[in-house]
């Protein structure tokens, strides 16, 4: 009898836990090692050729981010689909220059002999309690394909750069789902292609959203998976838009408060217009968020493979990733 007593308290006790526990904390909770690995082993794959932008193994990754949305009950952004179909352009190939979105070089480059890209970006949303203002948390998902003419390994793989921030987009947009919780303001996932060939996606979607004025706050991946300072494996590089000093306090907050392993160095940036699809956010004044663990001998190279990549470390930077989107996503001002 006392037994049977002693375990419905327990049984008991533990619902009430269950049920304490706060919709953030929920999500958090949901963010996994084995997640991660199973994005980045599907997305770094030989088979998906590199994924280099307008070819087949981009459009196959595409497809797998749509359908990752579609399951955990992400609505597309733009009507029925997860797609933005856009072109970029390019002069002939001895010409040299850039892949081009904006119509008035599109247009120019028309007039004579050119290159075309059909390209896709892949954008879901979360429905917020405010209807005009939004957050955006993005990441390339394109690399650099395949060269035939190397005489070993001949396919790009790109698993740190950028299935490692891919995956942390995802995780970040079922942790929202499984929150319980409708927020703020609209949070947008965005997993943008043609990033290697001119910040191309993040540009297109930028000069086109017809509500771009509302975006409050942008958070980018590129590259958050490796060590790039053995002696410290926790390293992550925190770039963030300097008029924004919250933005510093709730990493340093978040560190303390659920035990994370990262041991970041904060570079406020007065403009952090470089580096990555970033730029585009911050070329327009959108503050700005981006992690990422620096360069390493694998950058850019076909050995860029997923079983270099530091897992748990990529995994605690997204949970802190998604606990800085979510103080964008609901805090009242930053």
């Amino acid at each position: 009898m006392y037994r049977t007593l002693l375990g419905i308290i327990c049984f008991l006790f533990g619902t009430c836990m269950l049920h304490a526990q706060s919709p953030k904390e929920k999500g958090l909770k949901s963010i996994n090692r084995a997640s991660a690995e199973a994005i980045v082993g599907f997305l770094a794959d030989d088979e998906l050729q590199g994924r280099e932008a307008g070819m087949h193994g981009s459009r196959v990754a595409a497809r797998y981010l749509a359908a990752w949305l579609k399951d955990i009950g992400v609505a597309p952004l733009l009507g029925e689909s997860y797609y933005q179909p856009f072109e970029a352009c390019a002069r002939e190939r001895q010409q040299r220059g850039r892949f081009q979105v904006h119509p008035d070089s599109v247009a120019l480059y028309k007039q004579g002999t050119y290159r075309s890209l059909q390209l896709n970006n892949v954008l879901g949303v979360i429905p917020g309690e405010r209807t005009d203002e939004y957050v955006v948390v993005g990441a390339h998902f394109d690399h650099l394909g395949t060269d035939c003419t190397l005489a070993a390994d001949g396919i790009y793989n790109g698993a740190d750069d950028n299935a490692s921030g891919v995956s942390a987009v995802l995780q970040i947009a079922r942790a929202f789902v499984l929150s319980g919780q409708k927020p703020l303001r609209n949070v947008i996932i965005a997993l943008w292609d043609g990033e290697e060939k001119g910040l191309l996606g993040s540009a297109y979607f930028t000069a086109t959203c017809p509500f771009v004025s509302r975006i409050k706050g942008y958070l980018n991946f590129d590259m958050i998976g490796r060590n790039n300072k053995p002696d410290c494996p926790q390293h992550v590089v925190y770039f963030y838009t300097e008029s924004h000093p919250a933005f510093g306090q709730w990493l340093k907050q978040d560190i303390r408060t659920y035990g994370l392993d990262l041991k970041p160095d904060y570079r406020p940036w007065d403009r952090p217009v470089g580096g990555s699809d970033n730029a585009s956010f911050a070329l327009l004044d959108i503050p700005v968020i981006w992690y990422h663990t620096d360069g390493h001998p694998d950058y850019h190279q076909p050995t860029d493979h997923a079983d270099r990549l530091n897992w748990d470390k990529l995994t605690d930077i997204t949970r802190a990733s998604f606990l800085n989107m979510w103080n964008l996503a609901n805090e009242e001002t930053y």
